[in-house]
C-alpha cells in the first residue's frame, strides 16, 4: 500500500503511525504500529477491543469531548491489580504518534480515573522537544498547570488548563503563533487533531438495520450513523449522488449475498419510511435486506463504509480544512464477526483497496486474519 508524501518525505495528510496503551484495561505498555489497513487479532480477552476504545476515546479528546463523556467507566480503564498511591489515586495512561507535514508528533496522556476523574499529565513531543506539558499542581483545584514552548524572549509560556479537555485540542485557541516556537506548537497540534477529528467508529447492528427508517432532514439527514441502522437513508443519497460508488456497492452485494443481485435500491412505504431492497434481475419484487441474514446484513454495510468517505459518514471532519489534506480512520470491532469465509475474503480485498488510495484508513479487530498479510495488511497478534 502506498502513503502519499511531499517533498520532505513526510505524508502530507496527518496520520497516526502508532498507538500506545501504556496501562489501558488488560494492556501494559502495549506500543502498535498503524498501517494503512492493521487488523488486531488474538483470543478472546487478549484486548482487541480495548484498542479500539482507546483510539476512539482519543479521537473524542482530539473533538474537545469533556473527560467524562469520553471515559464513563473510568474504572473499569485501570488495569487489573493497578495499586494506588498514597493519596489513593488509580488511573491509566494512553497515547499516539502522528505523523505528517510537522514531522513525528507523540501525544501522550495520564488520566486518574479515582478517586475522581481528571487529565493529571499530558506531553505533546516532536524532534525530542517538549512542546506541551501539564501536570496537576492542586489537587483541590479543577486545572492543571500547563507550559508550552515559546522560544521568544519568554521560553516558556505558562497557564491553567481545565482537567477535564485535551490540552492539546486547546492549544490553538490559545497560541498567538508570533514567535518561531509558537509555530511549531500550533503546527503540532493542529497537525495532531486534525488526525483525530476524522474517525468513523462503526459496529453495524442487523438487529438494527432489518427495520425501515425515517428519513432525517437538515445536516444529519444521509449521513450514516455508527450502527447503520439509516442504512436504506444512505443508499437512497449514494444512488442519486455517485452512481460509480454505488455500482461498485452493488457488485460487492453481489459478491457477499446469496442468489443473484443486480442492484440495491430503496422503496417508500405508505407510512413515509424507507427500507432497503436488493434487486433481483427478472424478478418483478426484489428481496427486502430486513430478509437478509445477519453476515449479509453486516457485509453489505461495512462494504457501504468503505466505498464512502467524510460527507456521508457521520464523522466531524475539520471544515476549513480542503478533504483533500484530511484522511478518515474506519473504526471496525469484530470486522470478521458473523461473516462466512467469502465474505470476510471479498470485504479484506474491498479494504485494501480503498486503503491504497490514502484517503481511507483501517483499523479492525477481527478473530481470523487469515490472508490478511497477502493482502497488504499491518496484522498485530496480542496471543500471548
Amino acid at each position: 500500500m502506498t502513503t502519499t508524501r511531499d517533498e520532505t518525505g513526510r505524508p502530507d495528510r496527518p496520520t497516526v503511525t502508532e498507538l500506545r496503551l501504556s496501562a489501558f484495561r488488560t494492556h501494559r505498555g502495549t506500543a502498535i504500529a498503524l498501517g494503512p489497513l492493521t487488523l488486531v487479532t488474538g483470543p478472546s480477552g487478549s484486548g482487541k477491543s480495548s484498542v479500539l476504545e482507546a483510539f476512539e476515546a482519543l479521537a473524542r479528546l482530539g473533538s474537545g469531548a469533556a473527560l467524562g463523556s469520553v471515559f464513563r467507566d473510568p474504572a473499569g480503564c485501570v488495569p487489573e491489580r493497578a495499586g494506588a498511591d498514597a493519596q489513593g489515586r488509580r488511573g491509566f495512561r494512553v497515547g499516539c504518534t502522528v505523523d505528517g507535514p510537522a514531522g513525528p508528533v507523540r501525544l501522550d496522556l495520564a488520566v486518574q480515573a479515582e478517586p475522581e476523574l481528571r487529565i493529571v499529565g499530558e506531553r505533546l513531543t516532536s524532534r525530542g522537544q517538549t512542546l506541551l506539558s501539564t501536570a496537576l499542581r492542586d489537587p483541590g483545584r479543577s486545572t492543571v498547570q500547563a507550559a508550552w514552548h515559546t522560544a521568544g524572549t519568554v521560553p516558556v509560556t505558562r497557564a491553567p488548563l481545565p482537567d477535564d479537555r485535551l490540552g492539546t485540542a486547546l492549544l490553538p485557541l490559545r497560541v498567538a503563533g508570533k514567535t518561531e516556537g509558537q509555530r511549531q506548537v500550533l503546527a503540532a497540534a493542529e497537525q495532531v487533531v486534525l488526525a483525530l477529528r476524522s474517525v468513523f467508529p462503526c459496529d453495524p447492528q442487523p438487529q438494527h438495520m432489518r427495520e425501515p427508517v425515517a428519513p432525517l432532514r437538515g445536516a444529519d439527514g444521509g449521513r450514516l450513523r455508527r450502527g447503520c441502522d439509516n442504512l436504506a437513508e444512505v443508499l437512497l443519497r449514494t444512488r442519486t449522488e455517485c452512481a460509480i460508488r454505488h455500482g461498485r456497492l452493488v457488485a460487492a452485494a453481489r459478491a457477499g449475498c446469496q442468489g443473484p443481485v443486480t442492484g440495491l435500491t430503496t422503496e417508500e412505504l405508505a407510512d413515509g419510511t424507507l427500507r432497503a431492497v436488493l434487486a433481483r434481475g427478472a424478478h418483478l419484487h426484489g428481496t427486502p435486506v430486513g430478509r437478509l441474514g445477519e453476515g449479509e446484513l453486516r457485509y453489505l454495510a461495512l462494504a457501504l463504509v468503505l466505498l464512502t468517505g467524510p460527507g456521508v459518514l457521520a464523522v466531524d471532519p475539520v471544515a476549513e480544512v480542503p478533504g483533500a489534506m484530511q484522511t478518515l480512520t474506519v473504526l471496525a470491532d469484530g470486522l470478521d464477526r458473523a461473516l462466512d469465509p467469502r465474505q470476510a475474503r471479498e470485504l479484506l480485498t474491498l479494504a485494501a483497496e480503498m486503503c491504497a488510495r490514502g484517503h481511507l484508513r483501517l483499523l479492525a479487530a477481527v478473530g481470523d486474519a487469515a490472508g490478511a498479510r497477502e493482502a497488504g495488511a499491518t496484522v498485530v497478534d496480542l496471543r500471548p
